[in-house]
């Protein structure tokens, strides 16, 4: 027995309409059938893919642009100091920065990373036009530059042609930050004229040194170092 949702007479079994409003008459068993449409589309739209010349184009004039602008207002406007030359130097460091990923992503890692190293001295460069001396550009900034540069190229170099797990990366990047601690310190006592040794460095030496020596034993070993990665999840 079934009513009306309408007027709520009684309907007969077999009745389309309701004999009173003549109010379809729906069975909720149907109603379970029927399939609700959805609130949102099922496809997905895709939306077009933005093409890499395309955002090198926009990405480089927009760093011209602003390189150029603040060039323009130093040279006008503010002319107390060089300070657009700050702002030029963080778009050049930015632009070469695109480059491998945005711009020509076939250049080889080596040259990007030579390019960035280049790019971060070239902007030290460019604040010695802002302080009273260049010389801790060039006993300094430019060595540490180098420095970095040329521990960060080893880096890759190892990670691409020896092989790559957890424990030999650690063991690169504790020898390099020894090395690096090591250079920035004899650097420092360069540039201070004070005579050259290991202070601060030392201490960094002592504790890398342990962990390195630590990683080698552990890599030297298969059982051990078998055990390590079961225990550590690596």
């Amino acid at each position: 027995m079934s009513y009306c949702v309408n007027c709520g007479v009684e309907l007969d079994a077999d009745l389309q309409n309701c004999p009173l409003c003549n109010t379809p008459v729906i069975n909720p068993n149907e109603l379970r059938k029927m399939e609700r449409s959805p609130a949102y589309p099922r496809e997905k739209g895709q939306v077009e893919t933005v093409k890499r010349k395309d955002l090198g184009i926009l990405l480089s004039v927009v760093l011209s642009a602003t390189a150029i602008s603040c060039a323009m207002l130093n040279i006008f406007v503010f002319k107390n100091s060089m300070w657009s030359l700050l702002i030029i130097g963080i778009c050049i460091i930015l632009f070469v920065l695109a480059i491998p990923a945005i711009i020509y992503t076939k250049l080889p890692i080596y040259l990007s990373l030579l390019f960035d190293g280049i790019a971060v001295g070239g902007y030290l460069y460019m604040i010695t036009y802002l302080t009273p001396s260049s010389e801790w550009f060039w006993q300094l900034a430019l060595p540490i530059t180098a420095l970095v540069t040329l521990l960060v190229e080893i880096f890759t170099l190892l990670i691409r042609f020896f092989p790559v797990s957890f424990i030999t990366t650690a063991l690169y990047i504790f020898a390099e930050a020894t090395v690096l601690c090591i250079g920035i310190e004899l650097l420092i006592d360069r540039f201070i004229q004070k005579p050259l040794g290991l202070s601060w460095s030392a201490v960094v030496l002592t504790a890398c040194g342990i962990i390195v020596i630590a990683l080698i034993t552990i890599l030297s070993k298969m059982r051990l170092r078998e055990a390590v990665r079961r225990r550590l999840h690596f």
